[in-house]
């Protein structure tokens, strides 16, 4: 078992754009409604029993939109489609609705299943997106574990099938990861997506007897960075055997991917590098790499890496963590970072951690905090416990007043003018 030809085209075109613009507002109607929900949560945290009510109210308003969403999954309008898909996204990615979507998920399963299976692009790739969102809201139990087993086999086909659109194969890639990571149930499961995945990311690696990485297109370069990311999600679940086994296979294979022209790639395998030298030092405290000193030289360049034809933020984004991974190989210490979510902290300590922390996040995006205080499955994976009930005197004792916001905003701002002004009167001396 896994643990953790028209007549009129002017009237055409008319009725056309009144359409998407009712579809547009039926998608912001619906996420404007979830931010009103999610604001009077606080203000009934802080009032009365009336505002009670209204937030009851509220909800029952939410839940029928998404009600609606859910049916318009299925609807002949491919725009209208889209549109439901996109606001169930987000309505998934900002609420845990375990309760609301129980009795829904088989309906809402098969209306994605049609998505897949006959969209395209756009349509199948925001269907994958919610398909993860689905597993991650109905959890590592019997309901997430249906979720994924009765589209894994699509989400398979679409990845494998060079032919399908790049962002449909994109999105399944890590769907495919996310819910074999929350649901799968037994290690061939997870056996047969990291084989899968494997198969996407390797075609990155340089063919034998080449040291140069594969050389392919951007879309294809960000469909191997998810696979590999999602490859690497899993590897924080592999049992000890399994671990070993990709250890002698891609110990000498990842560190090629250093020298590929894509940023993101390159990032990617540092990171999962780091994690693989991570989960080899736990099987084996003494374990040794004999191709340590020639790995540590492409990381210090890469850290220090100030070529003028890479992007700014490349170089920085790269530099950053390739000090971080360079640090661990050499010395074995992981970066810390403090993740903070309402009166609640997480710390972030390791790079298995760091690994399920920004799968979380990507897939969950501003509301991984929200998910963080509130979601069962997530709290069990990080080892918070269950949610806290908090009362409305704790809520209001840790929030701060604008008042409070003000002082400390125009300090910092004095702060920093001064610090500014020092610079540049140092800068005036050297002139």
């Amino acid at each position: 078992m896994v643990h953790r030809g028209v007549k009129n085209p002017g009237a055409r075109s008319s009725a056309k754009a009144e359409s998407q613009a009712s579809d547009d507002e039926a998608a912001s109607e619906v996420l404007s409604h979830y931010s009103s929900a999610s604001e009077s949560t606080s203000v009934a945290e802080e009032g009365a029993g009336s505002d009670a009510v209204d937030e009851q109210a509220q909800q029952e308003e939410v839940e029928d939109k998404l009600k609606e969403c859910i049916d318009n999954v299925t609807d002949k309008s491919t725009r209208t489609r889209q549109v439901a898909l996109e606001s169930l996204r987000l309505a998934f990615s900002s609420k845990t609705l375990f309760d609301f979507l129980l009795e829904r998920r088989l309906t809402l399963t098969d209306s994605l299943e049609k998505c897949l299976k006959k969209g395209k692009g756009e349509e199948q790739s925001l269907a994958a997106s919610v398909l993860t969102l689905l597993c991650l809201q109905m959890g590592s139990g019997p309901e997430g574990e249906e979720v994924f087993r009765s589209l894994k086999p699509l989400l398979i086909s679409i990845l494998t099938d060079s032919s399908a659109s790049p962002i449909a194969r994109q999105s399944c890639a890590t769907a495919l990861g996310m819910c074999c990571y929350i649901a799968a149930a037994d290690v061939e499961d997870l056996v047969s997506c990291l084989t899968c995945l494997e198969g996407i990311f390797g075609t990155s690696c340089p063919e034998e007897g080449s040291s140069v990485p594969t050389h392919h297109s951007p879309p294809l370069q960000t469909l191997h960075c998810n696979a590999l990311q999602s490859w690497s999600l899993l590897l924080t679940i592999c049992p000890s055997s399994q671990i070993k086994k990709i250890l002698d296979n891609h110990l000498l294979k990842l560190p090629l991917l250093l020298s590929s022209d894509n940023v993101n790639l390159r990032i990617v395998a540092g990171e999962t590098i780091a994690l693989l030298f991570e989960l080899a030092h736990e099987l084996e405290e003494e374990f040794f790499y004999e191709d340590t000193d020639l790995l540590c030289t492409k990381l210090k360049a890469l850290a220090t890496d100030s070529n003028k034809y890479r992007a700014k933020t490349d170089r920085r984004k790269q530099r950053s963590i390739f000090r971080d991974v360079l640090h661990f190989i050499e010395n074995g210490e992981c970066h810390e970072e403090t993740i903070k979510f309402g009166l609640e902290c997480m710390y972030v300590d390791s790079w298995v951690r760091r690994r399920m922390y920004n799968a979380f996040k990507e897939v969950l995006g501003s509301g991984v905090r929200h998910h963080l205080q509130n979601n069962e499955l997530l709290r069990e994976i990080f080892d918070l416990g269950p949610p806290l009930v908090l009362d409305a005197a704790a809520i209001k004792a840790s929030k701060i007043s604008r008042f409070e916001k003000h002082l400390y905003n125009s300090a910092a701002f004095k702060a920093r003018t001064k610090a500014r002004s020092r610079v540049r009167d140092k800068r005036a001396d050297v002139l």
